[in-house]
């Protein structure tokens, strides 16, 4: 949160949950980088903004709906064959570069 907003802790927490579940699904290694990929891509821009500074709420609820989309992330990528339009690389270089380009009263050092 502190360097690139919640899309970088909640999001990268549902790129792994994702991929976990994928493999444990018997997932090629490829539809596993698509369950991540799909799981990071759609938490991209999230900021941090928790409620009186406390890391809580929204924290609380937006990992656990998280935790749905990481489900959807490795059921949609068991469907496929693995093939995708955008790598989990790409993804991870706009998270970072969506971070850099964000105001720091949108990330957990906020005040």
């Amino acid at each position: 949160g502190a360097e690139v907003g919640c899309q970088g802790e909640v999001g990268s927490a549902c790129a792994m949950a994702a991929a976990g579940l994928a493999e444990v699904l018997g997932a090629s290694p490829e539809q596993l980088e698509n369950a991540a990929e799909i799981g990071l891509e759609h938490n991209l821009g999230l900021t941090c903004d928790p409620v009186g500074g406390l890391v809580q709420v929204p924290c609380i609820e937006r990992n656990a709906i998280a935790a749905v989309k990481a489900i959807n992330a490795a059921q949609m990528a068991l469907r496929g064959d693995g093939e995708h339009h955008i790598s989990l690389d790409r993804v991870i270089r706009t998270m970072r570069d969506t971070g850099a380009d964000m105001h720091d009263k949108y990330k957990e050092t906020s005040r």
